[in-house]
């Protein structure tokens, strides 16, 4: 029965034929990057699930054995059914994957092994002579549906109130175990890996000079990059920064008072962490150490599964706790369809095992340039003062006035400028 409901990766693509979408791609490339691209084994990739697995989702969706609704009058149990049931059942009736997949099929959209895996990506690049080649790594719970919405003004700027000298090339991967990227079936698969085969991608697609934008995991992947000083990586943009000093990290794990060295803005962090760990942090101690059998609901039960992402992207956008408000009913429902249609839950929960680290916390001394924005609802406001002591080439540093943790997916007006603004400095 297990097997009934993990489809392999191969139901859902389907090889475009003579690959034109590939060839008109290929026409408006230098000829370099083509090259590449064909040596590579850059393959088109377009996206169609069976109408009979969405029927199996919706069906099980409504055949969902409900929990008791909880005895409290907040989210202090977690997500109330009042809140998810009938966001739940419109997912089973009126629900339409097939628009969100016509949008991914209306992008350029390949697969190319790196590593033994088959990478999914979506490539679009700019018609403005000197884009900046940029890679954007979406995180958890998200994919790379959080960026569909900044495509446009990133790679045409000119038809979205910016400048020609902002236009970028984009490469956006799904992360290994994420989406349509292949699972991982051995061990090693960390954000440091992960970093090594995003620069193969971005040379093997032509760009021997680019940059790396991420929040959340992508943030990780992002900064690892920047450790390794990957081949042609020229600096990185993130709104999820790792600048927890040790001596902060030690003192919030041994659940000691904040020091009363700490500034106003450093007090402020220090207490947004000291709640999370204390109130929200259960699901990254199950998926750091036990991902395999949180995975086992995650890809068995669709509303088990909704309910485990949705917790978090309530909390993590700047809504209030109504992300339906920022985001959009369907918009959430997309992303977590995706992760049902490919029954990534558990490989996608499995890069917590991988790391098995803080995220917040400072790695190192960075030097390449790094460029921060801070979004009101992130999960902890990066001080300033904390950056500047991990990051020795901290170029670019911004406070923003709305978004949360999923900057891209809630305010994509906001993202692109933030990322215009900061990577004008490596121009």
């Amino acid at each position: 029965m297990f097997e009934e409901y993990a489809p392999s990766r191969r139901d859902f693509v389907t090889r475009i034929g003579g690959g034109a979408a590939l060839l008109g791609m290929m026409a408006a490339m230098p000829d370099v990057a083509a090259a590449a691209m064909a040596q590579g084994g850059v393959r088109p990739f377009r996206v169609a699930v069976p109408e009979a697995e969405i029927a199996v989702m919706k069906r099980r969706i409504s055949e969902t054995r409900w929990a008791d609704p909880q005895p409290v009058s907040d989210e202090g149990q977690g997500v109330r059914r009042q809140t998810l049931q009938p966001l739940m059942q419109y997912w089973a009736g009126a629900y339409d994957w097939r628009k969100v997949e016509a949008r991914l099929n209306a992008l350029p959209m390949f697969s190319t092994e790196i590593d033994g895996l088959d990478i999914h990506f979506i490539h679009v690049r700019s018609r403005h002579e000197g884009a900046m080649p940029m890679i954007l790594t979406h995180g958890w719970p998200g994919s790379v549906l959080e960026f569909l919405n900044v495509i446009a003004p990133l790679t045409d700027p000119t038809a979205h109130g910016g400048r020609a000298e902002d236009a970028f090339h984009l490469v956006i991967p799904s992360i290994p175990g994420f989406g349509f990227s292949a699972k991982p079936t051995v061990p090693g698969w960390g954000s440091d890996r992960i970093g090594r085969a995003w620069s193969t991608l971005m040379l093997r697609l032509g760009y021997d000079r680019y940059v790396s934008q991420g929040g959340d995991c992508g943030s990780v992947i992002s900064q690892r990059m920047a450790l390794q000083k990957v081949p042609g990586l020229l600096g990185i943009h993130l709104n999820m920064p790792a600048v927890v000093p040790a001596d902060i990290a030690h003192t919030l794990a041994a659940g000691d008072p904040a020091p009363a060295s700490l500034s106003t803005k450093e007090r402020a962090a220090f207490d947004q962490l000291e709640a999370f760990y204390r109130d929200n942090a259960a699901y990254a101690a199950m998926m750091n150490t036990r991902p395999q059998t949180i995975g086992y609901s995650l890809v068995d039960s669709p509303v088990g599964m909704a309910a485990w992402m949705y917790e978090k992207i309530a909390q993590w956008t700047y809504s209030g706790g109504q992300p339906e408000r920022v985001l959009g009913r369907d918009a959430i429902l997309d992303d977590i369809s995706l992760y049902w249609l490919t029954a990534t839950g558990a490989s996608a929960a499995r890069i917590y095992w991988e790391d098995h680290s803080n995220n917040f916390n400072a790695r190192g001394t960075i030097d390449l340039p790094v460029a921060i924005s801070v979004f009101p609802g992130e999960i902890f406001r990066a001080p300033k003062s904390w950056a500047e002591r991990c990051y020795a080439n901290l170029f670019y540093f911004n406070e923003v006035s709305d978004g949360g943790h999923f900057a891209a997916w809630e305010q994509p007006a906001l993202f692109t400028q933030e990322v215009r603004t900061a990577f004008r400095h490596l121009r």
